[in-house]
């Protein structure tokens, strides 16, 4: 039996604390460094760094450490560490080696300052393909790193201040205070169970179980940081968390604490990483589901990790780890006898009943219909309903794509018409105004244009997210760029229309004479003519508009979100 609250991994935990009599004096001189904002994603990662959830690591990886962790998820010292960690930038004529840099959030707060021992460029594909096992833009992280700087810089740090969290203090726990806690309720082991979702019945059952079967507390540790796009969001989903442990757990078996992780979705290997992270939180053992931090279907419909990749990787390391695989049984609920089983064990014919996650989604929430009681705590589903409007109320972006010339603006204004007809209201963003006002100044090279591509994406993501029905048309050539546009909204709430014009076809529509120029060489990096579109692989949907004119194309459109729930139909306005 693993050793009652194990050490954190590595021996200690990493604080990186300055002293307070120190505070002061460090934020005055990092106020004179030059500065490196970085992103949200690399603060969280700073912030789990500075504490020692992270731990052994104590600093962004170095060169050294982060080839070890890509070939053998290991680093230097040996120790088991699957993800790189690591802080990219831009290069910089002010990153220099043994020089001081002062790291500062999104929002410019100083964080921390950090002593330049490394600079190094890092590949791409080989992070694609060796730590998330594809290449396809459709994984969020993949999509996402096109944005990120070509190098990484390394070395240690004194932390200035952690990210400051308002929601929900009395449950951001560091790994300190958390072992601390745990060790007041007397019991053998420590369960931790990782979610991103609100917990249902099932999962309720799942972790009582594994938390008498091992003589343990439970520790419900959700994520807080970065997950899925789509989730739902954290404040929904701890107040459902807290509900739950108030009322249906017993007090002596349960510790709540928020973990805010930017998660990478990268299956096997995130799976480990959460279990080495849960270790230094004091945790033994962690429930691990089937797809563990998956990030659901690639664009042929697949997943991207087979489904019990992630308990083998776990187990293959659990001794080593000192971190029991704890493997999250399919459970059904027995309605003759009002309680649920594993599948395993119900025999032959018994009667069963279960709901998905897609049915909890698309025919109850999506419907306005309540969630049964045997499937979730009331307290559970009235929450879910509040924040859950019915799909016809809720946002999504419809994104036209294509060569200049294929029709995109023409068909998105007809569908703005149809849609506001059925009483939709609708933001138009169109690639030719944003180009005049969002992104004036811009270039048409290709970091332009992406820069472009993932301003019109940002505005449309704020859209949805506050429950509005956005219509972008924009050219958008590179499926990096499109794809980290979806993703930030998330795939169920993004359609994206390949408006599929033949070249030859766009120049003879080509009534700015922008094709001609280009063929002349006047203008140049064109695309279609001297610089790619690269075509959707899968999209929502594809549009002929040799064989259909603009009309008939968007009344299809109108078509298919009647058909998905997104707008509502004549009877139903009857009603």
């Amino acid at each position: 039996m693993p050793e009652r609250l194990v050490r954190p991994y590595g021996g200690k935990l990493v604080d990186l604390q300055v002293p307070p009599d120190a505070l002061e004096e460090l934020s005055a001189y990092a106020a004179t460094l030059p500065s490196l904002q970085i992103s949200n994603r690399s603060a969280y990662d700073l912030e789990l760094i500075a504490c020692g959830a992270f731990s052994p690591l104590d600093q962004f990886m170095g060169k050294d450490d982060y080839q070890r962790v890509l070939d053998e998820m290991r680093l230097q010292s040996g120790l088991i560490f699957p993800i790189p960690v690591a802080l990219p930038v831009e290069p910089d004529e002010r990153l220099k080696l043994d020089e001081e840099i002062a790291l500062r959030s999104v929002k410019n707060e100083l964080i921390a300052v950090l002593t330049i021992q490394e600079i190094y460029a890092w590949d791409r594909e080989e992070v694609s393909g060796k730590v998330f096992e594809t290449q396809s833009l459709r994984h969020p992280l993949i999509a996402e790193m096109h944005t990120w700087g070509s190098l990484h810089v390394s070395g240690p740090m004194r932390l200035l201040r952690t990210p400051i969290h308002y929601d929900f203090r009395e449950l951001r726990l560091t790994p300190s205070q958390v072992r601390e806690r745990l060790k007041l309720f007397g019991h053998q082991n420590v369960v931790a169970f990782q979610t991103r979702n609100p917990i249902h019945r099932a999962h309720e059952e799942i972790t009582r179980r594994a938390a008498e079967e091992n003589d343990a507390v439970l520790l419900l540790h959700p994520v807080v940081g970065l997950t899925k796009p789509g989730d739902i969001s954290h404040y929904t989903r701890v107040r459902t968390y807290k509900a739950l442990s108030a009322h249906y757990f017993d007090p002596k078996r349960i510790l709540l604490a928020l973990l805010p992780l930017a998660m990478r979705l990268a299956g096997p290997r995130e799976a480990l990483w959460h279990a080495l992270i849960r270790r230094n939180f004091g945790a033994n053992h962690l429930i691990v589901g089937r797809d563990h931090a998956g990030p659901g279907l690639d664009e042929n419909g697949d997943p991207f990790y087979e489904p019990y990749a992630a308990q083998e990787l776990v187990e293959q390391f659990s001794d080593e780890l000192g971190v029991t695989m704890v493997p999250f049984k399919a459970m059904v609920y027995l309605p003759d006898e009002d309680r649920y089983e594993e599948i395993s064990r119900i025999r032959s014919g018994v009667k069963t009943a279960s709901i998905s996650g897609t049915e909890v989604r698309e025919d109850y929430l999506n419907n306005g219909r309540n969630l049964p009681a045997w499937f979730t705590r009331p307290e559970i589903a009235g929450i879910l309903e509040d924040v859950y409007p019915p799909r016809h109320k809720q946002g999504l972006c419809l994104w036209f794509t294509g060569l200049s010339g294929a029709g995109k603006s023409t068909t998105a204004e007809i569908v703005t018409t149809l849609l506001q007809e059925r009483g939709r209201q609708i933001t138009l963003l169109d690639g030719d105004v944003v180009r005049t006002h969002l992104s004036k100044g811009l270039g048409f090279s290709k970091e332009d244009r992406d820069i472009n591509i993932r301003r019109i994406g940002f505005v449309a993501s704020e859209i949805v997210r506050h429950g509005g029905l956005v219509i972008c048309a924009a050219v958008s050539p590179y499926r990096a760029a499109r794809n980290d546009v979806r993703n930030r909204i998330g795939s169920d709430h993004f359609v994206e229309i390949f408006v599929d014009t033949p070249l030859e076809v766009c120049e003879q529509r080509d009534v700015k004479g922008l094709y001609s120029k280009a063929r002349r060489g006047e203008i140049k990096g064109f695309t279609g003519i001297d610089d790619p579109y690269e075509a959707p692989n899968n999209p929502e949907i594809h549009l002929d508009t040799v064989a259909h004119d603009a009309e008939e194309n968007a009344r299809s459109i109108v078509a298919h979100l009647l058909q998905k729930g997104f707008v509502k139909s004549e009877k139903e306005d009857e009603v």
